[in-house]
């Protein structure tokens, strides 16, 4: 089997994947070099028009049927090896694509993890054909990381059901979402106990989306207001008190995705300064022929290869049933995005002014990965929390070791 660029076909090798893992690769790979000549034209489009084309797209082309399990087998069964493996292979060729497809899964996750089967069935068909679009809410002004400080209020009314005020920020699709999954205070209990999350969807009375925000990398991303926002009982995901626990375990699915999608920006940036390099003349010579270039290559190949290792593995313990995977998904997520910057940057300076300049590949990498140290949990919150799992390895050592 031939394997596009997106991949290291030794990495893909290993026992960590399926022979099924690798047809997808190969899918996924020729699917997105096919259309090479159609990123170019993505990032001249407004960040949410191009949001909704790209989702429409990945939806027409299959590249979400995965969300509705209801459909039957496809191309990758939606475990999270297949996705992190799609997120390497769109992030290589095109960061909104990466982005489209990102966010719809991360909305669409929670529906059919938590969700009830008359839920499931209005709304995965339309997330996994694209003409549905998702997004999470849980973010807010005063909360980020830190979930147990939501404070958008959801109170009981008198007929059952829920009334939404306060405000989410930093919404990824929002103002072009159809539906939002949103976390929101309840009260049965005190902070993480008494959050529960509900389905809102985007033309529900008192729900409004913001004006777009200008990021360091432009895309759909919008505040969310909630304005007596009413919504029934069924609006529910999962039950009442719960929502700590849905955003917990769809956070810790997704930082090793996230991971996924470092390795593929760092891919791409590797593989342009090392074309780069080996063109460019200095003097008498090329770049590649210095001592110090060949040792910067040589240190994005370590980097690539240790986030890869990682990644994999993560995928591997959560595909597998391991009651410790978001440890091993956290420390893919830490390490390859903290990683992926350092080969961004590694390639800009082997470019010098050609990375930084007009719309070049490396200069978009540049503004691009820095997102991905924050959401899904910053890269100082993922130091804590694998610091914090240091303590049952301690436990399970011998005592004539400690």
């Amino acid at each position: 089997m031939e394997l596009t660029s997106a991949y290291d076909p030794d990495i893909l090798a290993l026992p960590f994947y399926e022979d099924r893992h690798r047809r997808l690769a190969d899918t996924v790979g020729t699917w997105c070099d096919a259309r090479a000549p159609q990123w170019k034209d993505v990032h001249r489009e407004d960040p949410e028009k191009a949001g909704r084309r790209l989702v429409r797209l990945l939806g027409d082309e299959g590249r979400l049927a995965f969300l509705d399990p209801a459909a039957g087998p496809g191309e990758g069964d939606g475990d999270l090896r297949s996705v992190c493996l799609t997120r390497e292979a769109l992030a290589y060729a095109e960061d909104l694509a990466d982005f489209a497809f990102s966010i719809q899964t991360l909305a669409a996750t929670p529906v059919f993890r938590y969700g009830s089967q008359e839920q499931k069935e209005r709304y995965l068909p339309g997330m996994a054909r694209g003409t549905l679009i998702g997004a999470f809410a849980v973010s807010e002004p005063e909360a980020g990381s830190d979930l147990a400080s939501i404070a958008l209020r959801a109170e009981r009314d008198e007929n059952g059901g829920y009334v939404l005020h306060g405000e989410k920020a930093w919404i990824a699709h929002a103002g072009i979402a159809d539906l939002y999954v949103v976390v929101a205070r309840t009260g049965e209990g005190p902070g993480p106990l008494g959050l529960t999350a509900f389905l809102v969807p985007a033309a529900t009375e008192g729900l409004r989306a913001g004006e777009r925000l200008d990021a360091i990398a432009p895309r759909a991303f919008a505040p969310l207001a909630f304005d007596h926002c009413r919504l029934p009982a069924d609006a529910v995901l999962g039950r009442p008190g719960k929502g700590f626990v849905i955003a917990m375990d769809l956070l810790e699915r997704a930082r090793m995705t996230v991971g996924a999608a470092a390795l593929g920006f760092a891919r791409r940036a590797a593989d342009t300064a090392l074309a780069h390099a080996r063109t460019r003349r200095i003097g008498t010579q090329k770049l590649i022929d210095l001592q110090l270039t060949k040792a910067a290559l040589a240190d994005m190949d370590v980097r690539l290869n240790a986030a890869a290792l990682l990644v994999a593995r993560a995928g591997w313990e959560a595909d597998r049933g391991s009651r410790r995977f978001a440890r091993h998904s956290g420390i893919a997520k830490l390490y390859a995005t903290e990683e992926a910057q350092r080969v961004i940057d590694s390639a800009v300076q082997l470019l010098g002014a050609a990375g930084v300049a007009g719309d070049g590949v490396t200069q978009r990498l540049y503004r691009q990965i820095r997102a991905l140290r924050i959401y899904e949990g910053t890269s100082e919150v993922m130091r804590l929390t694998i610091a914090g799992t240091l303590d049952a390895r301690r436990a399970a050592l011998p005592a004539r070791y400690l």
